[in-house]
């Protein structure tokens, strides 16, 4: 149901080496239609998101921008302006098309815009992503893709929607575009290291968004505004730190199993800090059972004056491969390598793939092992919460819908209190 392969290297290396030549400036000047960006999200990774989206193309242009608050969208415009530098002037956006407000997005994706880029938390992003998808826009979607096993549906809905009406939806999962990833991984489903018979991945890192004192709080504040504005410090808008940050480790996970999903898994967490009002953990470990008894672990933790390391160990019948402890990810075993290349920009990467994409007219499509991986993670997030063992049917096939139906800005949402293992229920 969610197998399918990323584009093969070859087609990659051919959509990179388009994106290249339609970044010539003579050619796009005498030839290439402007192309009409709209950014849903001003925070940090969107206003990154579209300058990035703005590089990738010449006739790439800003008009719309859409968030909950304007200081936030003058601050990205700004700061997208200096970073482009002497093409300030493809930051066009008119005060027409700036919209505020949670059906903000709604707006902006009917402005006039070819390219969405979705960058706000990830509990809206079913929604978002449907009404873009609906609309026949080119879509540049953040990871991960929901927060619970509905929307990740919805999404897979979508992307097969996406693909009917062929428009471009490219994912945030970064790592995939990474070229010297890419040969690492190449390297390893070659059998550089035999067949793989583990994989321990690690996320240890500080806080993300720590969650501020409730004292903190204005008076007369929401609910609702006063938790998308820490929005990170909710399962109903991240999905907690391992569904939000740990994903990428969850999609190596996934990319290495060649995107088929696991048996089940078991896994262990919990809150070793105040949430402060918050009700996401700051440590997991998780143990996923894959077919012929192989095994992959993710460990994950958010807690400040601890060991920090974001590395990835995949072990073989005839080798290991190593990512993240050293400068350049290297093989040990039978077969010894190393990648000896240059870095590519990752996140340049992917919109270039992107923009190339809608150049040539050959729609590119993440979306089904985009949700596998972000379901990847969900699913580890309920065997958690719930400490019991849960298996893939079940996590997919999960009930539980923590983003609500319907919001308003001046309004409540009910949160569950922080998960117990052994009390807290699958749903």
């Amino acid at each position: 149901m969610m197998n399918q392969s990323l584009v093969s290297k070859r087609e990659f290396l051919r959509l990179a080496g388009a994106a290249a030549t339609a970044a010539t400036p003579a050619i796009l000047k005498a030839q290439a239609p402007p192309i009409k960006i709209g950014l849903v999200g001003c925070g940090g990774r969107g206003t990154g998101a579209a300058a990035q989206a703005l590089k990738a193309d010449d006739g790439s242009r800003l008009v719309a921008v859409a968030d909950i608050e304007r200081e936030r969208v003058d601050d990205s415009l700004s700061r997208l302006k200096r970073a482009m530098g002497a093409q300030a002037e493809k930051v066009a956006v008119e005060e027409a098309n700036i919209f505020l407000g949670l059906d903000a997005y709604r707006k902006l994706i009917h402005s006039g815009v070819d390219v969405v880029l979705l960058a706000t938390p990830p509990g809206f992003r079913p929604q978002h992503l449907r009404e873009a998808v609906e609309a026949g826009k080119h879509i540049f979607c953040e990871k991960p893709i929901a927060v619970d096993a509905p929307g990740v549906r919805s999404v897979l809905e979508t992307a097969r929607l996406a693909r009917e009406k062929k428009v471009s939806l490219v994912s945030g999962f970064c790592w995939r575009y990474s070229n010297y990833i890419r040969e690492t991984f190449d390297q390893v489903s070659g059998g550089a290291i035999g067949n793989i018979t583990a994989y321990y991945a690690t996320y240890y890192t500080n806080p993300v968004k720590p969650m501020p004192p409730a004292s903190t709080r204005p008076a007369g504040m929401s609910d609702v505004e006063w938790m998308i504005r820490n929005w990170y410090n909710f399962t109903w808008l991240s999905g907690d730190g391992l569904v939000e940050q740990a994903i990428h480790s969850a999609d190596k996970i996934a990319w290495a199993m060649k995107d088929q999903p696991p048996i089940s898994c078991v896994a262990v967490g919990g809150r070793q800090l105040p949430a402060e009002g918050g009700n996401i953990f700051d440590h997991f470990e998780v143990n996923y059972l894959y077919p012929n008894n192989v095994r992959a672990f993710l460990g994950c933790r958010q807690i400040e004056g601890c060991h920090n390391e974001n590395s990835d160990y995949i072990i073989g019948t005839k080798g290991v491969c190593t990512i993240g402890r050293g400068p350049m990810p290297r093989i040990d075993g039978e077969t010894r390598w190393t990648f000896s290349g240059l870095k590519n920009d990752m996140y340049q990467a992917e919109h270039d793939h992107l923009f190339a994409s809608i150049r040539q007219g050959r729609a590119v499509n993440d979306g089904e092992w985009m949700a596998t991986s972000t379901m990847l993670g969900i699913m580890g997030r309920m065997a958690a919460y719930t400490g019991q063992q849960i298996t893939w049917e079940q996590a997919l096939n999960s009930q539980e819908k923590l983003f609500p139906d319907h919001l308003d800005w001046k309004g409540t949402v009910s949160v569950p209190p922080l998960a117990k293992p052994g009390q807290t229920r699958f749903n």
